[in-house]
C-alpha cells in the first residue's frame, strides 16, 4: 500500500483529515504542487486523493471532478504501477500505487453530479475488485479488504435506498448474508425490512442477529447494544416509548458514547412531552463527546426542540452555531442552526 511508503508530509495530512482541517489539506497539497516538492509517481496520487477528499467533503464537486480528470479513468493502466517506473522504485514489489480511496471517489463522485448511472456501474466494478483482492490476498491483508469490500457494498446500498429500490438491495444483502453470517449485516436486512413495511420480516431478521450474537462468547458492548437498539425499535412499532427508553439506558449504560442510543432516547423523551430532559441529554452529550456526538441528525433534534420549548429559539440556535463553528470539522453543515 502506498500510503505505508515514504511520502512528503504524510503523518501532518493524516493528522489534518482526522481532525476535518479540509481548507488546511487543500492549501498543503497548492503549496506542494507550486514549490514542486512531489517527485515520484505515488506521491501525486496520495496527494491527489488527500485533495479529492477535502473538496468532496466540502461539498466542491465541480472541482473535484476536475481535480479527478487529471488521471485515468482506467486506474489499472501501467502508468499507476511500480514496475512502470524501474529508477524510482528499485526495490519495491510489482504493483498497483493507486490508493483505494482513489478508486472510491472515482466510483461515487459522478452520484454527485447528477450521474447515478455511471457511479453505479463504478461501484459494482469496484466491488467486484474488492471480492477479487479478497479471495487472492493472505490472511494479514484478507481483512483489509473485507472491510474494503463491506464499505462499497454499504455505499452500493444506500444509493439504492435512496432510490426505493427495496428488492435489489435485499437481494444484495442476503448474498452476502449467505457467505459472511454477519449480524451487523443481518441487522442491516432488518432496517430495511421495517423501512417498507415488513415488520415480521424485520423482527425475524433482529431475532436472528440476537441469536447469532448470544451465541459468541464474549460479545463485546456495540454487539450487545446493536441487539438492545432492535429491542427499542419494536417498542417504538407499538408506540411504547418507556419500554424504548428502558432499552436505550442499558446500551448507554454499556457504551456511553452510543450517540444513536442517546439521540433516539432524547426523541423518546420528546414524544413522552418531556422536552427539558431531552434537550438537556442532546446538550450534555455534546459537551461530553463533541468529536462523537457533533452529527447533522443530533443537531437538527436538538435545533427542533429549542424549536418546540423557547418562545426565544433564534437566539439559542445562534448560540449553538457559534459553538459549532468552533469545535465541528471544516466539512459540518451548521444550516440547520440558521434562523
Amino acid at each position: 500500500n502506498p500510503l505505508n511508503s515514504h511520502c512528503l508530509e504524510l503523518p501532518e495530512l493524516q493528522e489534518l483529515a482526522c481532525r476535518g482541517s479540509w481548507r488546511t489539506i487543500i492549501d498543503k497539497v497548492a503549496r506542494a504542487r507550486s514549490l514542486s516538492l512531489l517527485s515520484k509517481p505515488h506521491e501525486h496520487l496520495i496527494y491527489l486523493v488527500f485533495n479529492l477528499l477535502s473538496l468532496f467533503k466540502l461539498r466542491r464537486f465541480p472541482e473535484a471532478q476536475e481535480e479527478l480528470q487529471t488521471v485515468e479513468d482506467d486506474l489499472d493502466s501501467e502508468r499507476y504501477l511500480y514496475e512502470s517506473y524501474p529508477d524510482q522504485y528499485p526495490d519495491h514489489s510489482p504493483g498497483s500505487m493507486v490508493p483505494f480511496a482513489l478508486r472510491w471517489l472515482h466510483a461515487y463522485l459522478p452520484f454527485t453530479l447528477g450521474n447515478r448511472q455511471l457511479s453505479l456501474d463504478r461501484l459494482y466494478s469496484l466491488l467486484r475488485f474488492t471480492r477479487g483482492k479478497k479471495s487472492k490476498s493472505p490472511e494479514t491483508s484478507s481483512d483489509i479488504w473485507k472491510k474494503r469490500e463491506a464499505f462499497v457494498l454499504n455505499t452500493i446500498i444506500s444509493h439504492h435506498l435512496n432510490q426505493k429500490e427495496y428488492g435489489l438491495c435485499l437481494s444484495l444483502l442476503r448474498a452476502e448474508i449467505n457467505e459472511t453470517n454477519d449480524p451487523l449485516l443481518i441487522s442491516k436486512l432488518g432496517y430495511i425490512q421495517m423501512q417498507y413495511g415488513d415488520l415480521e420480516g424485520g423482527k425475524r431478521s433482529f431475532d436472528l442477529a440476537e441469536k447469532m450474537v448470544m451465541e459468541k462468547e464474549n460479545p463485546d458492548a456495540g454487539l450487545r447494544n446493536l441487539v438492545g437498539r432492535h429491542a427499542a425499535l419494536m417498542h417504538l412499532v407499538e408506540k411504547d416509548y418507556v419500554g424504548a427508553i428502558r432499552e436505550y439506558e442499558s446500551c448507554i449504560e454499556r457504551d456511553d458514547s452510543d450517540v444513536v442510543a442517546i439521540n433516539n432516547k432524547a426523541i423518546c423523551l420528546m414524544y413522552l412531552r418531556d422536552l427539558s430532559d431531552s434537550i438537556k441529554l442532546l446538550e450534555n452529550t455534546l459537551e461530553r463527546i463533541p468529536t462523537i456526538a457533533l452529527n447533522e441528525t443530533l443537531v437538527v433534534n436538538l435545533c427542533s426542540m429549542y424549536e418546540l420549548a423557547y418562545v426565544n429559539h433564534g437566539d439559542v440556535k445562534k448560540t449553538l452555531g457559534n459553538w459549532i463553528l468552533r469545535v465541528a470539522p471544516d466539512d459540518f453543515d451548521t444550516s440547520s442552526t440558521r434562523i
